[in-house]
């Protein structure tokens, strides 16, 4: 599904302190952002930049110190804790580097948990094809390999048809082979059900299959790119 236009999230001087006793640090300092319906955004930076405080803020996971954020038109830096946890529910898909399947359910059984409480799901059988592992439904984690784990993890966040998926180092325990596979399941979503697609990684070759990469320093967007055009996962050089 192609970018529409539409702006799905806007930032405007978003700012994260954390206090630990007289100290502060300054995750994030004024950040300025918006992101298109249907964008596949890839977001670089080293550790301690702010680049998963942003992502965990526009997905309802923390809150701002200051600045506003807003998904559409819902104001979500105005919600309280019941809101957010309303709006994550409803409408973001999160992918962690660390699968957190419950290793006593199967595979269909890990997706089936979020469907049960969407508001439109697809069914697990559906959101597991879309990820490549129809065969592997009936497996439990432990006869699955890492990125099969993964994959299961992505099919699990998208099962709910979120317009936002929210991904922080997917690839980050996983060999470059894998990794491909795991980046093929993102960019196959991305086009398929047009959820707007964010993703955190330190592995700057991935940049090549985004619509646009933002780079993280001390807490601010110092660089963005516009592609003109995406490579696919198996055409980059890892």
């Amino acid at each position: 599904m192609a970018i529409d236009g539409k702006i799905i999230f806007r930032t405007k001087g978003l700012t994260k302190i954390y206090r630990s006793g007289a100290q502060e640090v300054h995750a994030l300092r004024r950040v300025d952002f918006q992101a298109a319906r249907g964008e596949f955004i890839v977001i670089l930076g080293p550790s301690g930049s702010g680049k998963s405080t942003f992502l965990n803020i526009v997905g309802g996971l923390d809150t701002a110190t200051a600045g506003k954020a807003w998904f559409g038109d819902r104001e979500l830096t105005a919600l309280d804790e019941r809101g957010l946890t309303r709006y994550r529910r409803d409408h973001v898909g999160f992918v962690f580097q660390f699968y957190n399947l419950v290793p006593s359910l199967t595979a269909h059984e890990n997706v089936a948990l979020v469907t049960e409480i969407a508001r439109r799901p697809m069914s697990p059988d559906e959101a597991l094809a879309l990820v490549g592992l129809s065969d592997r439904r009936d497996h439990f984690p432990a006869q699955l390999s890492g990125g099969e784990q993964q994959r299961v993890a992505i099919a699990r966040a998208i099962a709910k048809n979120p317009e936002v998926l929210l991904c922080d180092e997917p690839t980050g325990a996983l060999d470059s082979v894998t990794g491909i596979r795991v980046l093929e399941a993102l960019t196959q979503v991305n086009r398929t059900i047009g959820t707007t697609t964010l993703v955190i990684t330190h592995n700057a070759a991935i940049r090549e299959i985004a619509d646009r990469v933002l780079r993280f320093a001390d807490g601010r967007i110092v660089d963005e790119t516009v592609n003109a055009a995406r490579k696919s996962p198996a055409e980059v050089s890892w």
